[in-house]
């Protein structure tokens, strides 16, 4: 799909048909992610992939924005994997992991998957129920399938703040 394309058309699905998505798909989806530039190249992200009914009917106890979704993939980072930054400390891993889970939910377009980033959810329920490390931070939640046939977007998705409110050249 043409990029420009696939941005315009992209939106965030919170409605889905109840099927898993197949290996094949989550795979692709997948290697978008590995492909992601990162801090250093530290790769620092960890995903986890929940595609089965078990582990779906877990995820609805760390969120109430599972909006019914198959599938879905906790983007995480590896703190003691990333790159710091010297002058302040900051850590580029939250950062990294943020373009991981956005080139999973292009690929997951691109490949007739429907896709909403969520960010409401619990991370210590997450991290009980899914034993995920202390150093591994929960980043991003993608939940996942393919879309009801009367999926369609917020009102707001097509609405944006003008360009010169967002944009400055040379200083703010």
């Amino acid at each position: 799909m043409e990029f420009e394309k696939l941005i315009c058309e992209r939106y965030s699905v919170r409605k889905f048909l109840p099927e898993h998505i197949p290996q094949n798909i989550i795979e692709k989806i997948l290697d978008a992610a590995h492909k992601a530039p990162a801090g250093c190249n530290y790769q620092p992200q960890r995903i986890l992939v929940l595609n089965s009914d078990e582990s779906i009917e877990k995820l609805k106890n760390c969120t109430r924005c599972h909006f019914n979704a198959p599938t879905a993939m906790l983007v995480c980072n590896n703190k003691e994997e990333s790159w710091k930054r010297p002058y302040d400390g900051a850590l580029s891993s939250p950062v990294d992991a943020a373009i991981v889970a956005t080139h999973m939910i292009l690929s997951a377009h691109d490949n007739g998957v429907g896709c909403c980033w969520v960010m409401h959810f619990n991370p210590t329920v997450m991290r009980e129920t899914f034993n995920i490390p202390e150093n591994i931070e929960p980043t991003a939640l993608l939940v996942m399938g393919y879309p009801s046939p009367d999926a369609k977007p917020l009102d707001l998705h097509s609405k944006f703040r003008p360009m010169e409110e967002v944009v400055f050249y040379d200083s703010f």
